[in-house]
């Protein structure tokens, strides 16, 4: 099975933007990511998929990863993931995806022990380590305004 899907890790003074599931009756936390549409870019989709899931209103600063896969009980799924650094103006938003039951905005080691698998700690990691270091150059907010 092959699929393709774009997201973002929005940080914002410091701090990621964490969406919240319910499973098994505990919360795990994760970025917004979602399916390409007919027509639309990678970028055009990240952006979309993080202003429908959360109401924030971001912009892109760098890309950070693809590829991944994954098994399903009756399958090994191929899913093209395309995440981007991101960063908003503000966090003023409301949730908008039903199956998200919440969201934080969170430093990078509260959200890394929130997130189930692997491959978004990955992310995650990956792009906080990109931030601080465009931070520590004086680049940080200093990106291309879309």
């Amino acid at each position: 099975i092959e699929a393709t899907s774009c997201g973002g890790v929005v940080i914002y003074r410091g701090k990621i933007l964490a969406l919240y599931k319910s499973y098994k009756n505990r919360y795990e936390a994760g970025a917004a990511k979602g399916t390409v549409e007919p027509g639309e870019t990678h970028i055009q989709t990240a952006l979309r998929e993080v202003q429908e899931e959360s109401g924030v209103k971001a912009t892109v600063v760098k890309y950070i990863q693809e590829h991944y896969n994954f098994t399903v009980p009756e399958d090994i799924v191929t899913k093209e993931v395309h995440w981007y650094l991101m960063t908003a103006d503000n966090y003023h938003s409301r949730l908008r995806e039903k199956s998200f039951c919440g969201f934080r905005v969170l430093q990078f080691h509260e959200i890394y022990h929130l997130l189930r698998f692997s491959n978004e700690k990955q992310i995650v990691e990956k792009a906080y380590q990109e931030y601080l270091e465009l931070r520590s150059q004086g680049l940080w907010g200093k990106q291309r305004r879309d």
